[in-house]
């Protein structure tokens, strides 16, 4: 699978790099060194290159937004058009220095993104796993039993696109149903934030659901 990363900071670089290691044509792009963008395209291995927003773009099957919530216009006017692109996001909307969400009860950032990229078919998850733990379910992504990762979307074909790409990179992929549902994917996402950088236990931390039952 041909994959666009608009974004390359903790996220980007980190989820990027894991899918190439899976096997996919990675394209890193958006960030202020380029230097950078080539750096992590040869430490992701396999067909990873570094190219602009519009090149990440052009021939993807998915795009993984992963930037600011204040950069996404900027990313998506170099971007170009996404019509009938499957949008993978974790971009939460948050305020520039981070102390809350500016949407929410309502709507979502995701419902947000999807209602301006009415053409492009937005799936909302990797915003509830903390980039620290990524490399390692994926290393251990051979296990039996794997950690879960939540997520929603409307069209059917970009969730099976998701789910895919969610179990490459090692979790169980756990269907919420449509992007409404980021409504609380996005609040849950701030909550594993504050478990995984305030509390004693670090930032390597997934999460499972069982059924008691």
């Amino acid at each position: 699978m041909h994959i666009g990363i608009l974004g390359s900071g903790l996220m980007g670089s980190k989820l990027g790099t894991v899918l190439a290691r899976a096997g996919h044509d990675v394209v890193f792009s958006y960030s202020r060194s380029e230097k950078k963008l080539g750096r992590l395209a040869k430490e992701a291995g396999g067909r990873a290159r570094a190219g602009t927003p519009d090149e990440a773009v052009a021939d993807a099957d998915a795009v993984l937004l992963a930037v600011h919530w204040s950069r996404v216009d900027d990313v998506l006017a170099q971007a170009g058009s996404l019509s009938r692109k499957t949008v993978i996001t974790c971009s939460l909307p948050m305020t520039r220095n981070d102390s809350r969400m500016v949407l929410g009860l309502t709507t979502s950032g995701a419902e947000t993104l999807a209602a301006r990229l009415r053409n492009a078919q937005v799936v909302s998850a990797f915003s509830t796993a903390p980039s620290e733990v990524l490399f390692s379910v994926f290393v251990q992504r051979k296990r039996k039993t794997r950690p879960d990762l939540v997520f929603c979307g409307n069209q059917k074909g970009a969730k099976r696109t998701g789910a895919k790409l969610i179990r490459d990179v090692g979790f169980n992929p756990v269907d919420l149903g449509e992007l409404s549902a980021a409504r609380y994917i996005e609040p849950f996402s701030l909550l594993l934030a504050e478990i995984a950088y305030s509390g004693s236990a670090g930032p390597q931390l997934a999460y499972r659901f069982e059924s008691l039952s």
